[in-house]
């Protein structure tokens, strides 16, 4: 039996000579760069921690809220920019930049809901969850045996 093959298409192909993934690019926010911003989630000792990407964003874009053990992060931004020519005469110009997105993650029931923190630093959104004392990780303990 031969071996089954399968021919490339061509926006495969296209996006494998660039090197990039062409229909993302299509779909991204050409007036911001953010479609969707990168998210890491860590676990530490004693709490969680959501790292949110959102470089040009400020700290008062975001609204965070907790229904239950759902975590919603969103965004709405609208900028409007006019601009005056040096000669006297007035030119304006209106560009119309809209950023929004949601994003809402299933919190364990092991986290303390009353005792989130979110902090913004250089574009970084950072949202702290601690545990409940029952679910932090403990050091390994040697149990003797009698």
């Amino acid at each position: 039996m031969l071996p089954a093959t399968r021919k490339a298409s061509v926006p495969s192909l296209i996006d494998q000579f660039f090197g990039r993934d062409l229909m993302s690019d299509l779909f991204e926010d050409n007036f911001t760069g953010i479609t969707t911003p990168a998210v890491n989630i860590y676990e530490n000792k004693d709490d969680y921690e959501i790292h949110v990407a959102a470089p040009g964003l400020a700290k008062d874009d975001f609204h965070i809220e907790l229904d239950n053990r759902v975590l919603t992060i969103s965004c709405e931004k609208e900028e409007k920019n006019e601009e005056k020519s040096d000669d006297g005469k007035r030119i304006i110009r209106r560009e119309f930049s809209y950023t929004s997105f949601k994003r809402s993650f299933m919190l364990p029931s092991s986290v303390e809901g009353d005792k989130i923190k979110a902090t913004h630093k250089d574009g970084m959104l950072l949202i702290t969850i601690p545990k409940k004392e029952e679910a932090k990780i403990k050091p390994t303990r040697e149990i003797k045996i009698s």
